[in-house]
């Protein structure tokens, strides 16, 4: 398996991260102890959390955070493995007001120590944007954490190119440290435009495509699987996708993609899985998906794709036929 570098950092890792906003709530911390086992003994490294994670659910605040905390202290892992939390996250209640400010930052990161028993965060996302709100305050921040030992490195999540640019020079004019990494969503299946999926998310696009090519900003993306489409299309049909799954997908061009994604999986003699993780991992930048996994056999399948790399044409065999 080749490890993943991070440019901009010394990070090295196996190029799949292990999601886990159910943990602890709707996945048992029982199921979510095996589920993580499971992810590093199949050689992943990588485990990646969020402030936020379950608070829409009315007892769920901080549980995901305190189950990944349990389990590293429990295992006595937190030398082997990489974990990033996401904080800076608009309350649920008012998703219109931002939380980007020093404090709402600070207090979050205190917080998520806590919750997680650690005492750096390998990587720290800002999980919104509020682009009325100028970089250099966010930037000095987030310095200031790096400078105090409280964060090793800091990325960005659903933040659009043209923020990033921002926050990068404003970071080299003032000899700062910027974002490693970006965290948006992104698979191989292509999203509907009346999908209803949340406004205040980023999706990968053909600018955003071209700016990640030519930064190598490392770029980890969720929804990686397009919630187990092609998977379920594949295995059941039509008739086997749930409404939200339906409507978000299914489309003529994932449908296109699907046939490409059989016929991929036939010739490497690779799952259905393998294909649509390796097309992500497999882009001439560091992609890191992010698989969300409710049992350990899915995490099995989709650790297969660490030995997977698709060629260059299978990438646009997959896009455009």
């Amino acid at each position: 398996m080749k490890l993943t570098e991070m440019p901009g950092s010394n990070l090295r890792f196996a190029p799949l991260a292990l999601g886990t906003a159910e943990f602890g709530s709707a996945i048992s911390v029982e199921r979510s102890f095996q589920i993580m086992d499971r992810f590093v003994d199949g050689g992943g490294t990588w485990i990646d959390t969020a402030r936020v994670y379950a608070d829409w659910l009315p007892d769920g605040h901080g549980k995901s955070e305190i189950t990944v905390g349990k389990w590293l202290g429990d295992r006595g892992l937190r030398n082997d493995v990489l974990i990033s939390t996401k904080g800076a996250h608009p309350e649920m209640s008012a998703m219109q007001v931002s939380r980007l400010g020093e404090q709402d930052i600070m207090s979050d990161v205190e917080e998520s120590l806590n919750c997680l028993g650690i005492d750096t965060i390998d990587l720290y996302w800002l999980h919104r944007d509020d682009e009325s709100i100028p970089v250099d305050g966010i930037l000095n921040t987030m310095n200031t954490l790096v400078n105090t030992g409280k964060i090793r490195y800091f990325g960005c999540s659903n933040w659009r190119p043209d923020r990033i640019r921002a926050a990068a020079e404003y970071a080299s004019t003032h000899e700062l440290r910027s974002f490693v990494a970006s965290q948006i969503q992104w698979s191989l299946a292509e999203l509907n435009e009346d999908s209803g999926s949340d406004p205040t998310t980023v999706n990968m696009d053909n600018a955003g495509l071209e700016f990640y090519k030519e930064t190598g900003l490392s770029m980890f993306a969720f929804t990686s699987q397009a919630k187990g489409f092609f998977q379920k299309l594949h295995a059941g049909g039509i008739e086997s996708l749930k409404d939200a799954v339906k409507n978000s997908y299914y489309n003529e061009v994932n449908r296109g993609r699907m046939e490409r994604v059989i016929e991929v999986s036939r010739q490497m003699n690779i799952s259905i899985s393998s294909v649509v993780l390796g097309y992500l991992i497999s882009q001439p930048f560091p992609v890191v998906p992010i698989i969300g996994s409710s049992s350990v056999e899915q995490v099995e399948e989709a650790m297969e794709v660490l030995d997977v790399r698709l060629t260059p044409g299978q990438i646009d065999y997959l896009e455009q036929g």
